[in-house]
Formats: structure tokens, C-alpha cells, sequence
């Protein structure tokens, strides 16, 4: 299975490349994405794992022989909140972003304390959350060394492809 980091930086691959299709298979997985004029992407997966890349254009996706067209939904963001203090130059801090539409969960299980709070310390390869897309349970790395300025979403809140989860002061 095919983690979210790996998906982003192929994702990421074939938006810098010259390439219009590029198909990937790992461990009975597949994912085939698409770039052309009309900004479709395609992912292919086993009945039981749907990888969906979400970009703010219409997409297929296709799931054994079903085939569906999506519209895509516009990026609506949560407001941020304004408890960053006035001190804090919010240009120099890093966003941390989810990589997907899902649920994000603060904690690992709902007894559990959060992974991270305003003022921890993370290091790049720091679990921060998790996003669950379609059953699926993602765990979220910080991707930058520093302190945790502030929490932008609620634990169980919905969140948007892109939308900014945490606010990191990198070291």
C-alpha cells in the first residue's frame, strides 16, 4: 500500500514533468494519473483501495469495471482562527496541509491524548494526525523540524485537499 507522501511526490512528479500518464504498481496496488488539457485525473485501484487525488477539476475514478464521474468540489477553508498571537510573524511559518478530503483526528484512538499540541516539538518524520479517507486511517507527518504554533482545525472536523491543519515555526 502505497503511503500519502508517496502518493504527493509522484503527484508532484508528474505535475513538474513532461509526462501526460504515468502508471504505478506496488504490492497488487495500482494508481494511474492523467494530465492533459482538460485536467482529469484517473486512479485505478482494487475494489477495496480508492486513491483519490483531489485537484480543483472534475475527475474520474474508476474502481474494478464502475466507472463515475465526480465534480470537484470548490476548496471551501475552514476560517483560521485568530488566536495566533500578534507577536508571531505568520509569514515565516510553516503550514502543514492535508493531503486529502477526510476526517482529521487529533488523537490516535478517542482515549488517547493528541499527537501534538500548541508549543510541542516536532521533527519532519513527526506524526502530527490523521486524516480517515474512505475507512482508510492516514497518518499525517509534520515534514519540517520545529514547534507547533497552533492548531487550526477541531478534532472529528471535515477537512479540504490543501487546507491548512497546523501552523509550524521551523528551527
Amino acid at each position: 500500500m502505497l503511503k500519502v507522501q508517496e502518493i504527493r511526490e509522484l503527484i508532484k512528479l508528474v505535475d513538474q514533468s513532461n509526462l501526460d500518464e504515468l502508471v504505478y504498481e506496488v504490492e497488487g496496488s495500482k494508481i494511474k494519473l492523467k494530465k492533459n488539457s482538460a485536467g482529469v485525473v484517473s486512479v485505478a485501484q482494487p475494489a477495496s483501495h480508492v486513491l483519490q487525488a483531489a485537484p480543483a477539476k472534475p475527475q474520474v475514478v474508476e474502481t474494478a469495471a464502475i466507472k463515475q464521474e465526480v465534480p470537484a468540489q470548490p476548496k471551501t477553508e475552514a476560517p483560521v482562527q485568530e488566536t495566533v498571537s500578534e507577536a508571531v510573524d505568520t509569514e515565516n511559518l510553516h503550514k502543514i496541509t492535508s493531503p486529502m478530503v477526510g476526517t482529521f483526528y487529533q488523537s490516535p484512538s478517542p482515549d488517547q491524548d493528541a499527537y501534538v499540541k500548541a508549543g510541542s516539538k516536532v521533527t519532519s518524520d513527526s506524526i502530527v494526525c490523521i486524516v480517515e479517507a474512505m475507512k482508510l486511517f492516514n497518518e499525517i507527518e509534520a515534514e519540517v523540524t520545529g514547534e507547533i504554533v497552533e492548531v487550526l482545525v477541531k478534532d472529528g472536523q471535515l477537512v479540504e485537499y490543501g487546507q491548512p491543519l497546523f501552523l509550524v515555526k521551523p528551527e
